[in-house]
C-alpha cells in the first residue's frame, strides 16, 4: 500500500516524480505530495486527494531542482488531509522524508521528541521519523537514517532527502518493498518496478535493513552496518504497454480477458517427459512423498484460492490440508512438523501478515514454498521454493487475473503431490493436465459474450444486500464472487456453502432480494437447485452461473449465465470469470471506480 519515488538526475525532478506517483496510484490514493531540493531549501507540495490533484497545484510552482521524491498515501496513521499527506518534514524543514509501512513505536518516540522541543504538525507515525533523522544528522545522511533505522520497531519502505547534500537521496526497508535502479537520465527509487521501466530495467530489490545512497552519477549499496555490499540486479522483461488499458474502459476489465494468456503462461513447460514438474519448488520426489500435512496460508483473495486448492490437494493426493487466514496463523500454536508443507499465498509476494506467518513456520521446521505474481519478490526470497503465476502487472486493486494464476498454480502444486503420492498414475496427471489446459480457452468463450451477465446486473444495481450460495468447488467461488461485488460496488454481500442456508441466512430473503448461485454440473447439482427453490419461495431474484446445456435450471433462475461444461476439480477456474464480470457491471452501474476502490490498496504491506 503507498506509493513512493525519487529521482536525482539532471532533469528537472518534480514532473518526472508526478508522472512516477500517476503509475504508483493504485497503491494508495487519498493524498499525495513532493518534496524537492529548491535552490537550497526544500520545496514540500501536497494535496488531499489524488494524484490529479497534486499534479494541478505543482504546475503553478517553478519547480526547476533535479532531486526529489514523492509519495501517494493510503492512511493508516491520522486521516486523509495535506497535514497527513507525504513527504513530512523536521523542525527546520531541512529533511523530507517518504515512508510506506506502520512504526509501532511511534507513541514513545514522539513523546520522547517532544520532551526533547520537537514540534509536530501531523498525526501520522511517519513524522517521527523526519524528527529521528534531523536529531541523528551531522553532515552524513546516510549515517543519519542508519541510526534513525535502529529505533523503529515495525515496517518500512524509506526515501529521505536533506537541503545539505543536494543530489542525494538515502532509501532503506524493512518488511516493505523498495526498488532501486540507475538509468540515463539518473538515478531512481520506488516501492514498485513499474515507476522505473521507463529510466531503466536492471533495478535492485534491496532487502531488509538495506540501503541505498542515489547520486546523479550512480547508486551505492550498504549493509545494515553502513559496509558497502554488492546486491543481486533483477532485469525486469515485462513491457510497460501491461500498465496500458489497452483500449478497454479500466483496468479490471482489461486484466479479465488477458485470464486465458494467465493460464497458458502458467502451465507452460510443466508437462516434461509425460509427467509434471515444477523444478522451483526444490523437493525430490521423495521428499514430496514424505509430506503429511499442508497448510495453505493467504489473505483475501487468495484465501479464496486456497480452500480451492485444499478440495484438490485432498481429492487428489489424500493429504489432510488446512487453509489458514495470515494474520490469524502467525498468532496461534498450529501443528507443525518437519514433514509439513506451508504453502503462502500473495498476489504481491509482500502482504505484511503472510511474510510473518512464513518466518514463524520455518522457525518450526516447516518446508515453505511461495505462490505468487511477483519476481524477487519477500515471499519469493523467503521461500524454500516459489511457483510463479505469470499474471503479469496487475493494476487494478481487485484481483483477478493474479487469481486465476493461483488457482493455477495451486492446482499444479495439488497434481504434483498426488504424482509423488502414487494416488495419480502418470497417465491421470496427463489427462488432467490437459484439461486444465483447456481451461484457458474455455474462458476466451466465455468472454466472448457478456449480454447475460449485463442483464443480471441490472437485476442487482439496486439491491441493498445480495447473497453468493454455492456448494464444493461453488462454495468457494461464490466466496470470491462475495468479495468482489463488495470490493469494487460497495453493495454489500455474504457467502455461504449453500446448505447452510435454512440456518440462518434465509432469513434475509424477501421479495426482489439477489441470491447468486454457482449451479455447474456437479455431484451437488440436485442439492444446489433445491436451495435454489427455497430461495426463490421467498421472493428472491435468482441469478445462477450455469453449465453450458442445462435447460432446466431457467426453471429455477431468473437470470442464467452460462460456462463451458468442465471437469468438476477445474470449474472453479471458469465460474470464476463470469462473477468478476457482474461485479464489475454491477460497479460500473453503480458509478463505481472499478480500478480503485475506496478505502483499499493494492497490497497490505503492514499488519
Amino acid at each position: 500500500m503507498c506509493g513512493i519515488v525519487g529521482y536525482t538526475g539532471s532533469e528537472p525532478a518534480a514532473p518526472l516524480l508526478v508522472a512516477g506517483l500517476e503509475k504508483l496510484e493504485y497503491r494508495g490514493y487519498d493524498s499525495a505530495g513532493i518534496a524537492v531540493q529548491q535552490d537550497g531549501a526544500l520545496q514540500v507540495v501536497r494535496r488531499k486527494g489524488k494524484v490529479g490533484e497534486l499534479a494541478h497545484t505543482v504546475g503553478h510552482f517553478d519547480l526547476t531542482g533535479t532531486c526529489g521524491i514523492g509519495h501517494t498515501r493510503w492512511a493508516t496513521h491520522g486521516r486523509p488531509s495535506e497535514s497527513n499527506a507525504h513527504p513530512h518534514t523536521a523542525c527546520g524543514s531541512h529533511i523530507a522524508v517518504v515512508h510506506n509501512g506502520i512504526i509501532e513505536n511511534f507513541a514513545e518516540l514522539r513523546e520522547s521528541l517532544e520532551a526533547a522541543g520537537h514540534r509536530f504538525h501531523s498525526e501520522t507515525d511517519t513524522e517521527v521519523i523526519a524528527h529521528l533523522v534531523e536529531d541523528a544528522y551531522d553532515g552524513d545522511l546516510l549515517q543519519a537514517v542508519r541510526r534513525a533505522a535502529e529505533r523503529l520497531t515495525g515496517s518500512y519502505g524509506l526515501a529521505v532527502i536533506c537541503d545539505s547534500e543536494p543530489g542525494t537521496i538515502v532509501a532503506t526497508r524493512k518488511d516493505s518493498p523498495i526498488i532501486v535502479g540507475h538509468g540515463a537520465g539518473g538515478s531512481y527509487v520506488a516501492s514498485d518496478a513499474i515507476a522505473l521501466i521507463e529510466a531503466t530495467r536492471d533495478v535492485v530489490v534491496l532487502a531488509d535493513g538495506q540501503f541505498a545512497r542515489l547520486r546523479p552519477e550512480g547508486i551505492g549499496y550498504f549493509d545494515a552496518a553502513g559496509h558497502p555490499l554488492q546486491p543481486e540486479v533483477t532485469h525486469i522483461t515485462w513491457d510497460m504497454d501491461v500498465a496500458e488499458k489497452g483500449g478497454y474502459p479500466d483496468f479490471m476489465l482489461k486484466e479479465i480477458h488477458e485470464q486465458p494468456r494467465v493460464i497458458r503462461d502458467t502451465l507452460a513447460g510443466r508437462l516434461v517427459g509425460g509427467a509434471l514438474e515444477i523444478d522451483e519448488l526444490d523437493m525430490s520426489p521423495e521428499e514430496l512423498n514424505l509430506v503429511d500435512r499442508v497448510y495453505v496460508i493467504a489473505c483475501g483473495t487468495s484465501y479464496h484460492a486456497g480452500l480451492i486448492a485444499k478440495e484438490l490437494i485432498e481429492g487428489w493426493a489424500r493429504i489432510p490440508t488446512e487453509v489458514e487466514v495470515a494474520s490469524e496463523f502467525r498468532y496461534r500454536n498450529p501443528i507443525i512438523t518437519p514433514t509439513t508443507l506451508v504453502v503462502a499465498v500473495s498476489q504481491s509476494g509482500e502482504t505484511a501478515d503472510t511474510l510473518a506467518a512464513i518466518r514463524d513456520a520455518r522457525i518450526k521446521g516447516a518446508r515453505v514454498f511461495g505462490i505468487t505474481n511477483v519476481l524477487g519478490s519477500p515471499v519469493a526470497r523467503e521461500s524454500d521454493g516459489v511457483i510463479y503465476t505469470k499474471a503479469n502487472k496487475e493494476i487494478a486493486v481487485a484481483s483477478t487475473k493474479s487469481f486465476l494464476g493461483q488457482v493455477v498454480s495451486l492446482t499444479l502444486l495439488a497434481l504434483l503431490l498426488a504424482q509423488a503420492k502414487g494416488k495419480l498414475r502418470m497417465n491421470q496427471v496427463r489427462l488432467l493436465f490437459r484439461e486444465l489446459a483447456d481451461t484457458a480457452e474455455q474462458v476466451e468463450r466465455i468472454l466472448q459474450d457478456a449480454s447475460a451477465v449485463e442483464a443480471a446486473a441490472e437485476a442487482c444495481v439496486d439491491a441493498h444486500s445480495a447473497l453468493f450460495i454455492g456448494r464444493g468447488m461453488g462454495a468457494a467461488v461464490a466466496r470470491e464472487g462475495a468479495l468482489k461485488l463488495k470490493e469494487i460496488s460497495y453493495l454489500h454481500a455474504e457467502a455461504y456453502p449453500a446448505g447452510e442456508m435454512k440456518h440462518g441466512p434465509i432469513a434475509l430473503i424477501d421479495e426482489g432480494f439477489p441470491v447468486i448461485a454457482v449451479a455447474t454440473e456437479s455431484p451437488v447439482y440436485d442439492k444446489v437447485i433445491s436451495n435454489l427453490q427455497e430461495s426463490r419461495a421467498r421472493g428472491a431474484v435468482i441469478v445462477a452461473v450455469a453449465t453450458e446445456g442445462d435447460e432446466s435450471i431457467r426453471d429455477h433462475a431468473d437470470h442464467v449465465i452460462y460456462i463451458p461444461k468442465v471437469n468438476d476439480r477445474f470449474s472453479a477456474i471458469t465460474a470464476s470469470v463470469p462473477l468478476q464480470l457482474l461485479a464489475r457491471a454491477i460497479a460500473v452501474k453503480r458509478g463505481c471506480d472499478v480500478d480503485q476502490p475506496r478505502n483499499l490498496a493494492k497490497s497490505v504491506t503492514v499488519e
